[in-house]
């Protein structure tokens, strides 16, 4: 159980050196690379769905990694690549996706879920407590009131 323990562990500790990206991808130049790392960190893998394009492995994702990093050697701006992006790709590209009227349902729907679900127990609450009230206890059999007079007078 120890050996798998610490084999576990190690693989835990080296996992993370193999999931560097391909070094022929990289700028040579830190400044560009950082700049296409923060642009490509905020589109997502078109495979994936749910990764940015830095930390898929996806072929796609490694296509438009090279895209990018093309683009900021042209000397192009952050604007001008996502706006690129966006035109080929669409804003579905985007991780986070602007503020429109077709998005308005998918950035307002949390707060209407808990504005709904809100209502619903505040409505569940107030009826349970109407009916609560309007129970009336159900009246004393002669022999439960013969031994309540007799608890109260001793």
């Amino acid at each position: 159980m120890r050996l798998a323990a610490g084999l576990l562990t190690l693989l835990l500790q080296v996992a993370p050196a193999f999931a560097v990206s391909d070094p022929s991808e990289l700028l040579s130049n830190p400044a560009m690379e950082a700049r296409a790392e923060a642009i490509g960190s905020h589109l997502r893998c078109l495979v994936c769905q749910n990764e940015s394009i830095e930390a898929s492995d996806a072929g796609l994702a490694r296509d438009i990694r090279a895209i990018i990093r093309q683009q900021v050697v042209a000397g192009r701006t952050d604007k001008q690549i996502t706006a690129y992006m966006v035109q080929r790709y669409g804003s579905f590209i985007l991780l986070e996706p602007p503020f429109e009227p077709l998005t308005v349902l998918l950035w307002g729907s949390p707060v209407i879920a808990l504005l709904l679900g809100a209502m619903i127990a505040l409505l569940a609450f107030r009826r349970q407590r109407r009916e609560a009230a309007t129970i009336a206890p159900a009246p004393l059999s002669p022999a439960e009131k013969a031994r309540l007079e007799a608890l109260l007078r001793s």
